[in-house]
């Protein structure tokens, strides 16, 4: 696996880690403690998660994207 895949499964990952917490929030018998450290946990993992997307978007990439250019195309009528 190379560096930009692990940045991407690392971005994937902490979404999906975020999106259980969501959902985790959202139970009725969580205490008052157990939340407040939910949420200290999602805290950390959104400032993780910002720090890999800025990661991701000020590294080089290793691919030259190619530039298409279009022009006029030849039209002929046919009879």
């Amino acid at each position: 696996m190379n560096q930009p895949e692990l940045f991407d499964s690392d971005v994937h990952a902490l979404q999906e880690r975020l999106r259980a917490a969501w959902k985790q929030l959202g139970d009725p018998s969580l205490t008052a403690f157990m939340r407040r450290e939910l949420r200290n946990q999602m805290k950390q993992c959104t400032a993780d998660l910002r720090s890999h997307l800025q990661l991701v978007a000020t590294r080089p990439s290793g691919a030259v994207k190619e530039t298409r250019t279009f022009s006029k195309p030849e039209l002929r009528i046919l009879a």
